[in-house]
């Protein structure tokens, strides 16, 4: 008998942790915000910033519980793609792209920068203007030994061009001064892809920083999922990408009653003291399981780069069911994983929760719970834009996702202390 209860009593734990529920915070619902970031500040973790399309910021200086809306403004306009970062100092950063009326759509990345919580924003540099070239899809970094930026992002030769002498490429610039100048952008892929923001674009470049000051960047294309490295802060890359995995059914894909959707990799390195130090991690999602059966994937190496592992299923369920628009972080503190994503594991529609994966084992495996209090049914009319983000430093994890109730969209957060996942 008591061996009976022993057993129920840790299946109820079980069940509890995997389902727990965490108080869920409304960001904004006004202007039908979409495709959202965030991050915190490291020196002092009260403060955050998240940005939304198209020219959303969001502060709040209550580790998320309360929060600020204010436009972002520039000389170049702000257009979407926010990506916020934060360096080691106090300081965050924005980058977006510009609709400028003295350029072409979306010619440059703008980066903004904020050392008062995003009470003020100055700066307005703006990086890899080429003629009438699109520049899309940034993402950046802080070494926090150098204090260099490195951004990463897609250019397209003329966008959704069906022309085969157009062609889209991988980018690199960095800047040495906290973001007043910036390197000439350097081409990454060897390989390059189509323009028609598709599977056989060169999409998904989000950089990080390994042990030794190595910048590492994987992203999808025509060859799969793919990865090059600097070891010289940005000086010279791998002479060509190397080809980490296949992508079955690429890294576009469809996702019942959603606009669009994308497999896109995050590319992460364990900077923690912890036992998995150094190893470098790459999430995305992807179909080959069906196209009803969409999963989120981590590949990882433990030899900074040299050879990767098979795929790991980050998604724990066992159901033919969509898991899809994963991002990836990890708690530099202690070393532990955050994945986050869209799940539909609960229905039989299209009605959606939002989940969080993790692990403390390099990601062999993963516990998921739900975050979200209550599900949402998107509709394909309306767009959610193409990513959604977390931030985690010091047990305090700040998801950030998007969610449509009456077709309202709403940009939410949840209050997870990490010291409580166990």
């Amino acid at each position: 008998m008591r061996q009976k209860i022993i057993v129920l009593f840790f299946t109820l734990l079980l069940y509890v942790n995997v389902n727990a529920q965490f108080k869920n915070v409304l960001i904004d619902s006004i202007r039908q915000p979409n495709e959202v970031a965030i991050a915190l500040d490291f020196s002092s973790p009260n403060y955050l910033i998240a940005g939304a399309n198209l020219n959303n910021v969001y502060t709040s200086n209550d580790t998320g519980r309360t929060w600020l809306n204010k436009k972002l403004v520039s000389k170049y306009t702000v257009y979407g793609d926010p990506c916020i970062i934060s360096d080691f100092k106090g300081s965050f950063y924005y980058f977006h792209l510009s609709d400028y009326k003295n350029g072409t759509w979306i010619d440059r990345i703008v980066a903004q920068k904020t050392s008062n919580k995003g009470q003020g924003w100055k700066l307005d540099t703006f990086i890899g203007k080429n003629g009438s070239k699109a520049q899309d899809k940034q993402w950046a970094v802080v070494d926090k030994e150098s204090g260099n930026i490195y951004v990463t992002w897609t250019q397209f030769d003329k966008y959704e061009s069906k022309l085969t002498e157009d062609k889209s490429s991988i980018l690199f610039s960095q800047s040495n001064d906290e973001g007043k100048t910036w390197s000439s952008p350097q081409v990454l892929s060897k390989f390059a892809g189509d323009c028609l923001d598709d599977d056989n674009t060169v999409e998904g470049a989000v950089p990080c920083v390994g042990l030794a000051g190595e910048i590492n960047v994987a992203w999808a294309g025509p060859k799969g999922l793919v990865f090059n490295q600097s070891k010289d802060k940005g000086k010279t890359w791998l002479a060509e990408e190397k080809v980490v995995c296949n992508i079955p059914a690429g890294w576009n894909y469809d996702i019942d009653s959603i606009f669009r959707s994308n497999g896109l990799p995050i590319t992460a390195c364990d900077l923690s003291k912890g036992r998995h130090s150094g190893n470098i991690y790459i999430n995305w999602s992807d179909q080959r399981n069906g196209i009803n059966n969409t999963d989120i994937w981590l590949v990882k190496s433990v030899d900074n780069g040299e050879t990767w592992s098979k795929p790991i299923k980050v998604n724990n369920d066992s159901t033919i069911s969509q898991q899809f628009m994963s991002w990836f972080t990890i708690d530099q503190s202690n070393g532990r994983l955050y994945c986050l994503f869209y799940d539909r594991r609960n229905y039989t529609d299209a009605n959606t929760d939002v989940y969080l994966a993790y692990s403390d084992d390099g990601g062999e495996s993963f516990v998921n719970i739900k975050v979200n209090e209550k599900p949402f049914l998107p509709s394909k009319g309306v767009f959610f834009g193409d990513y959604i983000n977390i931030a985690a430093h010091n047990n305090i994890i700040r998801p950030i996702w998007m969610s449509l109730h009456d077709n309202k969209m709403a940009v939410w957060t949840a209050l997870i202390d990490g010291s409580k996942l166990k």
